[in-house]
């Protein structure tokens, strides 16, 4: 009884191209094994110069967007109580201001119940 051993044996001769594919393909497999199951603790970024703020690395997606729409609900607080001593065209820009902040609330809001639905 004999055995069919259609596949590549130790002797087979592999092209030198086809040897080089495969090692590209072997690095690459490598690189996104690594990427995704022993992940390199990425460079700290350093922050410019010029900037004078930063936010925390470590906060998760609920707390930034829970901050960010109370800090636009807090501007939209504050120019609506400017407004009222404004008179005229200037009056109309600033509820025009707050209007675009009561946006970006909504939005902020929106994407606060898509990351924790309640």
């Amino acid at each position: 009884m004999s055995e069919d051993n259609s596949g590549p044996t130790k002797n087979d001769s592999i092209s030198p191209e086809a040897s080089q594919n495969t090692k590209k393909l072997d690095e690459a497999a490598k690189r996104a094994l690594d990427f995704y199951l022993d992940p390199k603790p990425q460079p700290k970024k350093k922050p410019a110069a010029d900037q004078l703020f930063t936010v925390v690395e470590v906060l998760d997606s609920e707390t930034l967007l829970a901050n960010l729409s109370e800090t636009l609900a807090s501007a939209s607080a504050m120019l609506n109580h400017l407004a009222f001593d404004l008179d005229g065209p200037r009056r109309h820009f600033a509820f025009g201001i707050q209007q675009m902040i009561e946006l970006s609330e909504l939005l902020a809001n929106r994407a606060l119940d898509v990351v924790d639905p309640k």
